[in-house]
C-alpha cells in the first residue's frame, strides 16, 4: 500500500524517492548519459506541478518518454543532483529513455491541494475539473511538446501509491499514452486497500502512515515532519493501552491530519468512499496494460486483482494482462526474491517478472522485441512453479465447497450432520495478528504459523483428514458462514491454512513439522454483510448468515498435508476492535466495548462452509 515503515516493508526506497527500489548504479554513470531538468508544468487550471526529467544525450534514435508520478517527492531536488538509477527496474539501467518524475499536485514541490485517492470526474465540464486523468493528459501534452527527440509514446507505471496514479492516467487516457503497468494499485480503500479491508478499520497501517505522510503543509516544500514522535515496541500493547481509535487525535494527531479524521467520518461506503473508487471509471481502456501484484502483498493484493478483473469487464477489447507472484509489496522490484518467511521458492522469482516488464515497456513504446505473455501469469505456491492461463480465473477452475462439521472437521463433501460451535470474543483480550511482537506490522503475517490462535479458545479451527492428493485452488475463495452473536456488531476473521507434514523443515533447516501456514485470510466487518455503504446491526440470537470473499490464491496443498480453517472475531492491532455493539466505532468510548458470544453453525439448514475454486 502506501504505508512507510521502513523496517517492515521490502524496502523504504520505493517510497521516499522515484527511484521505485531498483538496483544502485554510480551516479556518476547516470550524469554522464543525462541530462536533468527540473520544471513547473502548469495543469488546465493554472496549477503548476514540480516535474524532473532525464534527457538522453545520446540522440541518434528518437526515445520514448517513462513517466512515474507519485506522492512520495521526487527528490533529489536540484538539477545537479541526479538519481542512482532510473526507469522501473535493473533491465531499464542502459536505455536511453527520457525518464521523468512527478510530484503530483498538493505533496512536496508541486502546487495545489492534495486530496486522497483523487476522485475520477468523467464528465468535466470546465477547466477546473481536474483529477489524476486530466493531470497526467496534460503533463503528457506538455512533454511531447517540449522536450525534443521523444518519438511520440509514453509509458507509465508504479507501485503502490504511484500504481494508483498509473491506474488513474488510463480513463480517457492521452493517445500518446501506449502501455501503463499499475503495480500494486492502490484500487479501493474501503473495500479492500489500506484503510478498510470489507468495512474493518486498518488501525496500526493506517495510524502509521498517517503521521509520516500528512503533516499540513500552506506551501511546497521538500520534506515532510512527522505529527508526532512516539516510540513503539511492542504495537499490541501500545494500541490496547491507546484505548478507542477517537484517542489517536490526543495521543498523536491533535485534529492535524485531514486524511485521519476523514478516515473516521467515512466509517461506510459513502459517497466519499464511491467517489474514491477508481474501478468504475475504467471502461473503454485503450493503452496496453500490465497490472502487477502478490500473493504475500499486505496492502494492495486485493488493488491489483480488482484492478485487472474492473478492466477485464468493462473494457471488451482491453489489451490487459495479469502477473501476479509469491511478494510482498513491491518486492519485484528487487534484484533477487528467493524466499520469504518459511517458504523456498527454488528460484530468484524477480528474473522472471523483470524480463516481462522490460519487454511490455520496449514492445509498446520502442516496437522492438516481442511481448507474448499469458493473460494471466501467476506463481503457485505449493508447487512452486509459475503458470500461464488464458483467463483469470482460469476456466479448467471447478467450483467446490469445503463444510464445517462436527469435531471441528472439515469435509469436502456434504454430511447430514448437526452442530454448533463457540467461542467468547473479548475486546479486552483481541487475538494478535502474529505470535511474535514487534513495533509495526509485519509482513510476514500472511504466512506465519497459526498455531498461537489455534491455542486460544477464542479461535474455532476445522481441519480436513490427511490429503491422499494434490488440491490446487486457483481463484477467490467465499466464505458462508451461518452465526449468532449476543452483541449488535461482530467481526468475522476466516483463515485458510496449510498444515505441514510432521517432517517439514523449513529454509534454514529448521523442522517446521505440523506448521499451520497461513494461506490466506480476510476480515469482514459484520455490519457490512448485505452492504458497504448501509449498515445494520445484528439481532441478538439470531442465527445469520455472513457471506463475503476472500482474495484469491493460487496454490496447491500437497498429498500429505492437511487443510484447516480458522474463525475468529478480532485480529489485533491489524484492525482496530469491534465494540460488539452497533454504533460508529470512530466515537466509541472505553464502555462501549463488550464481550460477545459468538455461535457458528453446521448442519443441513445452516451449512457453514468455504466456497472455493480447485483445478484437478
Amino acid at each position: 500500500m502506501k504505508y512507510v515503515f521502513a523496517v517492515l516493508l521490502v524496502s523504504f526506497n520505493y517510497f521516499s524517492s522515484c527511484s521505485q527500489n531498483a538496483p544502485r548504479l554510480d551516479n556518476a554513470n547516470i550524469k554522464s548519459r543525462f541530462t536533468k531538468i527540473e520544471r513547473m508544468i502548469s495543469m488546465r487550471d493554472g496549477v503548476k506541478l514540480f516535474t524532473a526529467i532525464y534527457i538522453p544525450k545520446n540522440t541518434a534514435d528518437k526515445q520514448p518518454i517513462l513517466l512515474q508520478r507519485t506522492p512520495y517527492s521526487c527528490q533529489p531536488y536540484g538539477e545537479e543532483n541526479y538519481l542512482p538509477q532510473l526507469g522501473p527496474g535493473k533491465l531499464f539501467a542502459r536505455e536511453d529513455n527520457i525518464y521523468v518524475y512527478q510530484d503530483v499536485r498538493g505533496r512536496y514541490m508541486s502546487e495545489g491541494s492534495f486530496e486522497e485517492t483523487t476522485p475520477h470526474i468523467a464528465d468535466k465540464k470546465s477547466d477546473k475539473d481536474v483529477d489524476e486523468s486530466s493531470d497526467t493528459y496534460d503533463t503528457i501534452e506538455w512533454l511531447l511538446k517540449n522536450v525534443s527527440n521523444n518519438n511520440g509514446n509514453v509509458g507509465m507505471y508504479g507501485i503502490s501509491y504511484p500504481g494508483f496514479y498509473a491506474t488513474a492516467a488510463l480513463p480517457n487516457a492521452h493517445p500518446a499514452l501506449k502501455a501503463v503497468s499499475p503495480q500494486a494499485p492502490v484500487t479501493d480503500e474501503f473495500e479492500g486497500d489500506d484503510v478498510y479491508h470489507r468495512g474493518a478499520f486498518y488501525l496500526m497501517d493506517n495510524y502509521s502512515f498517517t503521521n509520516s505522510f500528512d503533516y499540513p503543509r500552506d506551501t511546497p516544500w521538500k520534506s515532510y515532519p512527522r505529527l508526532c514522535n512516539q516510540q513503539i515496541t511492542d504495537a499490541y500493547t501500545y494500541y490496547l493501552q491507546m484505548g478507542p481509535i477517537k484517542n489517536a487525535n490526543k495521543l498523536c494527531f491533535n485534529n492535524k491530519s485531514k486524511i485521519w479524521n476523514e478516515y473516521l467520518e467515512h466509517d461506510t461506503k459513502d459517497a466519499y468512499w464511491q467517489a474514491r473508487d477508481i474501478r468504475k471509471h475504467l471502461q473503454n481502456i485503450k493503452p496496453a496494460v500490465l497490472v502487477v501484484g502478490g500473493w504475500y502483498d499486505a496492502e494492495d493484493l486485493f488493488g491489483s486483482l480488482k484492478t485487472y478483473e474492473a478492466i477485464e469487464k468493462q473494457s471488451a477489447k482491453n489489451n490487459t494482462r495479469l502477473i501476479m507472484g509469491p511478494w510482498t509489496h513491491g518486492a519485484w522490484a528487487r534484484s533477487n526474491w528467493t524466499k520469504f518467511a518459511t517458504s523456498d521458492f527454488g528460484l530468484n522469482v524477480n528474473d522472471y517478472f523483470q524480463k516481462t516488464e522490460h519487454d511490455f515497456f520496449n514492445y509498446y513504446l520502442k516496437g522492438t522485441g516481442s511481448f507474448d505473455a499469458a493473460e494471466a501469469t501467476v506463481f503457485e505456491t505449493g508447487t512452486n512453479e509459475w503458470k500461464q492461463y488464458a483467463a483469470w480465473p482460469p476456466e479448467q477452475a471447478k467450483s467446490a465447497t469445503w463444510y464445517f462439521q462436527n469435531n471441528y472437521t472439515l469435509s469436502f463433501t456434504k454430511k447430514n450432520t448437526n452442530g454448533v460451535d463457540e467461542y467468547v470474543s473479548d475486546p479486552a483480550n483481541p487475538v494478535p495478528y502474529m505470535e511474535t511482537k514487534g513495533a509495526g506490522r509485519n509482513n510476514e503475517y500472511m504466512a506465519a504459523d497459526q498455531r498461537f490462535a489455534s491455542a486460544r479458545k477464542d479461535v474455532v479451527s476445522y481441519e480436513s483428514p490427511v490429503l491422499q492428493k494434490d488440491i490446487t485452488l486457483s481463484g477467490p475463495i467465499t466464505a458462508d458462514l451461518f452465526v449468532s452473536t449476543t452483541g449488535t456488531d461482530a467481526d468475522f476473521v476466516v483463515k485458510v491454512i496449510d498444515v505441514l507434514p510432521d517432517t517439514t523443515v523449513d529454509v534454514n533447516k529448521k523442522n517446521i513439522g505440523g506448521m499451520q501456514r497461513l494461506v490466506r485470510a480476510e476480515v469482514l466487518r459484520g455490519k457490512f454483510r448485505n452492504s458497504f455503504s448501509k449498515s445494520e446491526p445484528f439481532v441478538p440470537g439470531k442465527i445469520t448468515e455472513v457471506k463475503y470473499e476472500l482474495n484469491d490464491v493460487a496454490h496447491c496443498f500437497k498429498k500429505g498435508h492437511k487443510i484447516m480453517v480458522q474463525i475468529q472475531s478480532s485480529w489485533f492491532p491489524l484492525v482496530d476492535r469491534n465494540p460488539q455493539k452497533f454504533m460508529s466505532i470512530g466515537q466509541a468510548e472505553e464502555s462501549d466495548f463488550q464481550k460477545a458470544t459468538i455461535k457458528i453453525y453446521h448442519d443441513a439448514k445452516y451449512p457453514s462452509a468455504l466456497k472455493v475454486l480447485q483445478i484437478d
